[in-house]
């Protein structure tokens, strides 16, 4: 796509208009979550980017909070579950119930026919109820008895979970994981944001949310976020980054080189929706900086999110204590920027 600096000079100037009501609903959220600034803005890249989001961390730090906060500001139909080990696919979807008055069978839709699914402990559901929830967030539509409906757009699952090894939790299948858009890690306040929570908290008071957003809104961004450019060089360098988490290889001038520290790490790499979400995440990225082109530091901001639930280390990277951020820290490293 050929842009003139003229161009992309007119785009910039409307991206900055039209993403300070984005930066405005993060204020908002702010209002009741301290800190976590990367956490929201990811949940807003996200539902401007259409992609489902998978939110991990140990209980206490706000992750359903931080959804809730964040479905107060914006003008969309939202829906919680609260997932357990004896939740049923009916109880997403919905179910028939048969009328004797009509001697007919009438369709009772469930939660999952909203805008924004905040999925609360996703991993504590089994298989059956994962499959239901797959079908939607794959295929943006839900199958009761011999009809298909199709959700209204946007349609968001904000997932949540608490690390695999709690008990009673099942791990959730790859196929699910690599339609999360991104995995999210939360981690601990640092001793100031405590401080300010403690204080918070201790005190009961109503915090109000202005609705700062709309459908309209997010499709507008949408758009805009098409428009962005993003340079052959940067696509190639995000290509770069994904056949790295499958070969273990990185790519100069024409020649593969083998990345001796990630030998025998990786057992799976990323799928091709890694390459999707990495250009889009990246332009969506720059759209919240209020730019109209891709930058390498755009890829690399967002690149732990979108791949981290995509690779599959091998037994050696686990007797090793390695970890998919640490495999994909490795990659950055070791491939060259353009």
């Amino acid at each position: 796509m050929n842009t003139s600096p003229s161009d992309l000079q007119e785009l910039s100037s409307e991206i900055q208009i039209h993403s300070l009501k984005f930066k405005e609903a993060i204020r908002e959220i702010h209002k009741k979550i301290i800190g976590q600034d990367i956490f929201i803005e990811r949940l807003i890249l996200g539902i401007i980017a259409g992609g489902h989001i998978l939110i991990e961390g140990v209980p206490g730090l706000a992750k359903t909070e931080t959804v809730k906060s964040l479905a107060n500001c914006i003008g969309l139909d939202f829906q919680r579950i609260q997932f357990t080990p004896d939740l049923l696919p009916a109880d997403l979807i919905g179910t028939q119930i048969f009328r004797p008055n009509s001697n007919d069978f009438e369709t009772k839709k469930g939660p999952l026919f909203s805008n924004l699914i905040l999925a609360d402990e996703i991993n504590r559901a089994p298989a059956k109820v994962q499959s239901a929830l797959l079908e939607a967030m794959a295929e943006k539509h839900i199958t009761i008895g011999d009809t298909t409906y199709n959700l209204d757009e946007p349609f968001i699952v904000l997932a949540t979970q608490n690390p695999l090894e709690q008990e009673g939790t099942y791990a959730l299948p790859e196929a699910q994981m690599d339609r999360f858009l991104m995995k999210l890690k939360i981690d601990y306040p640092n001793r100031e944001e405590e401080k300010q929570i403690m204080n918070m908290m201790s005190i009961k008071q109503e915090i109000s949310f202005n609705k700062v957003l709309g459908k309209e809104d997010i499709f507008k961004a949408r758009e805009l976020v098409d428009r962005i450019y993003i340079d052959e060089k940067i696509q190639d360098y995000i290509i770069d980054i994904v056949f790295a988490t499958r070969t273990g290889m990185t790519q100069s001038k024409g020649k593969s080189t083998k990345i001796k520290e990630l030998d025998g790490l990786i057992a799976f790499g990323a799928s091709p929706r890694a390459s999707i979400a990495l250009a889009l995440s990246a332009k969506t990225h720059a759209y919240l900086q209020g730019r109209a082109y891709v930058t390498p530091q755009d890829v690399k901001s967002i690149g732990y999110d979108v791949l981290r639930q995509r690779i599959i280390v091998s037994f050696e990277a686990e007797a090793e204590d390695r970890k998919p951020d640490d495999i994909i820290s490795v990659i950055f490293d070791s491939i060259e920027v353009p």
